[in-house]
């Protein structure tokens, strides 16, 4: 199905004119439910003003008092030459002058949550380019002790529908390869509200990088030289210059 113009800002349009149920805004615009859920509840979209599709010649009024009499009726985009191929476009995805510092925050995220996507995938997901991924994957970032990973969906970069795809895909392609997930690779994943939610990780000082593999183990005990104390007296005799006074002491009181 064609998806009107700005369909993100239709969306926000839809949710605050009509009593549209949110499958039929997130089918006629093209998005996931959860997502236009969260423009109504003021999560996703903030800032984004409305686009009106009837007044854009995009959609009938009409079709608008169909769908809100009937739950489970999908609305018709109107035939716009202006749309045409839009889905055929290729080429890096426009990220907005500012949104651009919130690039390396998703990149980590995808990064560390969901290890099967490729560099591509990651790279089409938040408009990026490899490059900026490998610093981020080898930690080599010049602002890396200050990123905290979000979830792209909820910074905006990219739609629920489009990163569930990639994950599938990826997912896909690693079973073909025999490289299923692990049990335990599956228990780090976590969902978005938990990724949100959570707090800085421990970072070691950049005054002791270096200092990673140093240890004071048994095995580093073990392996100095025992002393020998089975002579215990010896610590508890006087030199012999203190023994020639007290004898000194000794003759003058007699």
């Amino acid at each position: 199905m064609t998806k009107p113009l700005m369909a993100k800002a239709t969306a926000v349009w839809l949710v605050d004119n009509t009593t549209l149920s949110f499958k039929q805004i997130a089918d006629f615009c093209g998005m996931h439910e959860l997502e236009v859920q969260g423009i109504a509840d003021g999560d996703v979209a903030t800032g984004v003003k409305g686009f009106d599709p009837v007044a854009s010649s995009q959609l009938d009024q009409g079709e608008i008092e169909k769908g809100q009499k009937d739950p489970g009726y999908k609305l018709k985009l109107k035939f716009n030459a202006a749309a045409t191929g839009e889905e055929k476009r290729r080429g890096p995805r426009y990220t907005p002058l500012s949104k651009r510092q919130d690039r390396p925050a998703a990149i980590l995220w995808l990064v560390r949550f969901h290890p099967e996507l490729a560099d591509a995938q990651i790279a089409k997901l938040v408009g990026t380019t490899k490059p900026t991924i490998a610093t981020i994957r080898e930690r080599t970032h010049w602002n890396i002790q200050n990123i905290q990973p979000i979830d792209p969906v909820a910074l905006g970069l990219c739609r629920q529908t489009e990163l569930d795809a990639a994950v599938q895909k990826a997912a896909k392609k690693k079973s073909a390869e025999g490289g299923l997930m692990t049990d335990d690779e599956r228990r780090k994943l976590v969902s978005t509200e938990q990724s949100l939610g959570m707090g800085t990780e421990p970072r070691m000082p950049s005054s002791i990088a270096g200092l990673e593999n140093f240890s004071l183990s048994q095995s580093d005990a073990d392996e100095r030289p025992a002393k020998d104390f089975s002579d215990a007296e010896s610590f508890f005799n006087l030199p012999d210059a203190d023994d020639e006074d007290d004898e000194d002491e000794d003759d003058h009181k007699r």
